[in-house]
């Protein structure tokens, strides 16, 4: 069974730092690519960043350029969003996605295959 599960959001200042854990069962993470997305209310979901084997990390928004980066632990079969720099305009709920594909990261939602639950981040200013 594929599962994806995201853990460490939260409440925090404008400026403060966020890791969002992904954490997978059913597949390996590195045999795909992982993709972070956000919604914010009355908006449409939209890509952050995505990992994968032949792009590397994919930036969607240029607003997180410099600010956010996926780690993973193989290991652990998880998947990091580093988010530093926050700013009110990020709050969002956090969703990471395994790709349709094994190779290619791709901005779509219609991409990706499996979703974790989401978690929610609220940064206040």
């Amino acid at each position: 069974e594929v599962q994806l599960v995201e853990s460490g959001g939260g409440l925090v200042p404008a400026g403060g730092s966020l890791r969002l854990s992904c954490a997978a069962s059913g597949f390996t993470f590195d045999a795909y690519v992982i993709g972070w997305f956000r919604q914010a209310p009355g908006k449409e979901r939209e890509a952050v960043l995505c990992i994968s084997s032949s792009d590397g990390i994919t930036y969607y928004d240029d607003s997180v350029k410099d600010r956010f980066t996926i780690a993973s632990d193989d290991v652990k079969n998880t998947v990091f969003l580093q988010m530093n720099s926050l700013k009110p305009e990020d709050t969002a709920v956090y969703y990471c996605a395994r790709g349709r594909s094994r190779r290619y990261c791709g901005g779509d939602a219609f991409g990706y295959a499996y979703w974790g639950q989401g978690t929610q981040v609220t940064v206040s200013s």
